[in-house]
């Protein structure tokens, strides 16, 4: 058996708010054959899209496939309401905090997300169709997701190159406040501390070597957004910066005390760790099948794509078809060979009725 056609026909998409991922997302889509319509607060944007190819027209289509919403976090809400008012597709967003805009909806044609890709680069100047190319797409579906809603999503967001992983809202604050909040503050105080001690020592930050570079390059982004990031998700970012914390105060009791084992044990496991950072899978012939009979209760699809993301398994595509006995979904799972039994032992473990086939 071969593996399916990942790409999706193209239709018509809204994009809201041409930034730096709304506008990517815009010339992602125009690239690959969608008639793309924008909206931006800033009508000089539009049109500079619009003179760009980026979209082929202004304003919101009622009847577009799908909508991205593109804008700050604390402008979601509204925009995805007034999405959800003024369109008939399903509606997603890409803000990095999904707890407190998630708990706002329960329609079942909203899905948050969170593509994992940027830039130092601002606006719509620094847009690029490639951003999500290999990209973390995280899904945070509801138990009033539509099944139909969650697969359409994810399979455009695959055919824009990025591995759509799904997770509950809070879940996903936790675990992006460790991934992505706390390095840039980091790399902040980091660069904060720097140029105080070059005010003491003028040639310190010319002397500034490769790793200090790598480590504080996201502190060059926009500090715009990260007042409302830190805002909205302020409870979970306090936690793992007291989490850092404490793991500074224990590799400096260590350079203390002088216990070389220690600090060697302690760099080597996060040598190992960084070595072992989970990649895609690319090769089909790696890959297996794995159909789902989803049962007649609500968000069921929505918990066979999340059990994935608790156990560690990458999926690398994922859609709903109808079974040939009627109505009843069917979720249509490929995932790498090594990870079958696991995912097949969870699934079991929740009351499906899974079946697995390799693929050839």
């Amino acid at each position: 058996m071969s593996a399916p056609d990942q790409t999706l026909p193209a239709g018509v998409a809204n994009v809201v708010g041409l930034g730096l991922i709304g506008g990517s997302i815009a010339y992602a889509l125009t690239a690959r054959g969608w008639t793309v319509h924008g909206v931006d607060i800033d009508t000089t944007t539009v049109d500079r899209a619009l003179a760009l190819g980026a979209i082929s027209a202004s304003g919101l289509s009622h009847h577009a496939e799908l909508t991205f919403i593109a804008v700050p976090v604390d402008q979601a809400a509204e925009a995805v309401e007034h999405a959800l008012t003024h369109t008939d597709g399903p509606v997603t967003d890409v803000g990095s905090v999904k707890s407190p805009l998630c708990s706002r909806f329960s329609d079942p044609r909203f899905v948050g997300g969170h593509p994992m890709a940027g830039s130092e680069l601002d606006g719509l100047d620094g847009a690029d169709g490639g951003m999500f190319d290999t990209a973390i797409w995280v899904l945070t579906p509801s138990t009033a997701t539509d099944d139909a809603v969650l697969s359409t999503v994810a399979g455009v967001i695959r055919s824009l190159g990025a591995e759509v992983v799904a997770l509950d809202p809070s879940s996903h604050d936790r675990l992006v406040a460790v991934v992505s909040h706390v390095p840039h503050l980091t790399a902040a105080t980091l660069m904060g501390l720097a140029v105080e001690r070059s005010e003491e020592h003028a040639a310190l930050l010319r002397l500034a070597a490769g790793g200090f570079r790598d480590m504080t390059r996201i502190a060059s982004g926009s500090p715009g957004i990260w007042i409302d990031i830190c805002r909205q998700n302020r409870h979970a970012i306090c936690e793992a910066l007291e989490e850092l914390e404490s793991a500074l105060s224990g590799i400096r009791e260590i350079i203390e005390s002088g216990d070389d084992a220690a600090l060697y044990e302690r760099l080597s496991a996060a040598r190992s760790a960084r070595a072992n950072l989970p990649s895609r899978v690319a090769d089909p012939a790696a890959l297996a099948e794995i159909r789902i009979a989803i049962p007649d209760r609500t968000g069921a699809a929505a918990e066979i794509f999340t059990l994935a993301a608790e156990l560690g398994v990458n999926i690398a595509n994922f859609e709903v078809v109808h079974s040939a006995e009627g109505a009843r979904g069917v979720a249509v799972v490929l995932v790498d060979t090594s990870a079958v039994d696991l995912y097949r032992g969870g699934l079991v473990a929740r009351g499906f009725r899974p079946s697995v086939h390799q693929l050839s």
